[in-house]
């Protein structure tokens, strides 16, 4: 007998061609985004990027790497743009002291090239960042998978975290007060990786002097802490905008030799209790700040003081966490090589100023 063929009706072909093409185009479609989504394209571009829960993992060497790759090309971002003299000042606001929160083009084309850069690089990561990236400004920031020499040096083997663990806080333009009153000694440009809330890699970079330090906690760094501090009669580093207020009760707990050391940018801050091989750069003793404090000001510095053996607390000694929201009310307390909860007790006047 011979084989029975089987005969679809015109109706019957047009249904089975209809299904094809569905299947077609989920998988063109699920193709296309797994392809933008290695170009960075994925999320929606701003202040924040969320991670993706799919199990994958990055490595700590090379986000080290590409971040300090993104703080250098935001630095020639905020070095171009302050030699033009085309700042476009602006503010966003008012901070909760009542000064002008300013904006400049320094800080927005800045904050363009970290970010994407970083996003591009490590698109399943969250990242947040000061300045807001509108979606017409998005581009793609290669990364050439190079690890600089110095780094390969002190970190020699990949370290690997999930990515739904890791945040990464950029600070596009530090000290844009400063920067605005061409005061270039204070600028810098930062990128900190935290995982599971904790400060583990920091970079800070001088856009103005080409000087870049980095760390991490538990694998290596370029800079280091000093020989000696003054922990009797410290010099204190603070912020410009409010000396006074620290004056007052740092000579109360110290004594009448303590130096105040007003300066702008947190990560000039930092970079004041180490040893920096930069002619600019002021030394301190001990870093302390009594209000509120953006996470993408301080934890680059705290990252790396942590990487070095030192610590950075709010006043009543309370470890920062850098998941959640995005300030620190409870001011800050940082220090290397010095008792820091002895510290800690002795600034109880000082603890309550932070919260007035």
């Amino acid at each position: 007998m011979a084989p029975m063929g089987i005969r679809l009706s015109p109706l019957g072909v047009a249904v089975f061609c209809l299904l094809g093409l569905g299947v077609l185009y989920h998988l063109y479609s699920g193709f296309l985004a797994g392809r933008f989504s290695i170009f960075g394209l994925g999320g929606e571009p701003g202040g924040a990027a969320g991670p993706a829960a799919d199990g994958t993992t990055v490595d700590l060497r090379e986000l080290l790497a590409v971040s300090v790759l993104a703080a250098v090309r935001g630095g020639e971002e905020v070095r171009r743009v302050r030699e033009s003299n085309a700042l476009h000042e602006k503010s966003k606001g008012k901070t909760r002291e009542g000064a002008d929160d300013k904006m400049t083009s320094g800080d927005v084309l800045s904050n363009r090239k970290m970010f994407y850069l970083l996003k591009t690089a490590f698109p399943s990561v969250q990242i947040n960042t000061e300045e807001h990236v509108d979606a017409a400004d998005q581009e793609v920031i290669l990364w050439d998978h190079n690890i600089p020499e110095d780094i390969l040096k002190e970190i020699t083997t990949p370290k690997e975290v999930p990515a739904e663990s890791v945040t990464v806080w950029i600070d596009p333009l530090d000290a844009t007060q400063e920067y605005t009153e061409d005061l270039r000694q204070y600028v810098t440009t930062m990128v900190c990786v935290a995982v599971n809330g904790k400060p583990v890699l920091g970079v800070i970079h001088k856009p103005f002097s080409e000087y870049t330090a980095w760390a991490m906690v538990d694998g290596g760094s370029n800079v280091k802490a000093r020989t000696s501090y003054n922990e009797k009669t410290p010099r204190i580093v603070v912020s410009r905008s409010h000396s006074g207020m620290v004056k007052q009760v740092a000579l109360q707990t110290f004594g009448n030799q303590t130096t105040i050391l007003p300066a702008g940018g947190a990560g000039y801050k930092v970079l004041a209790l180490l040893d920096v091989p930069d002619k600019s750069q002021e030394k301190a003793d001990l870093y302390i700040h009594v209000t509120y404090i953006k996470k993408w000001d301080i934890c680059a510095g705290n990252a790396i003081l942590k990487a070095l053996g030192g610590h950075m607390t709010t006043l009543s000694g309370e470890e920062i966490s850098y998941t959640g929201s995005d300030g620190v009310d409870g001011g800050l307390l940082a220090s290397i090589r010095m008792n820091h909860q002895a510290l800690v007790k002795k600034l109880p006047d000082l603890e309550k100023t932070g919260h007035k």
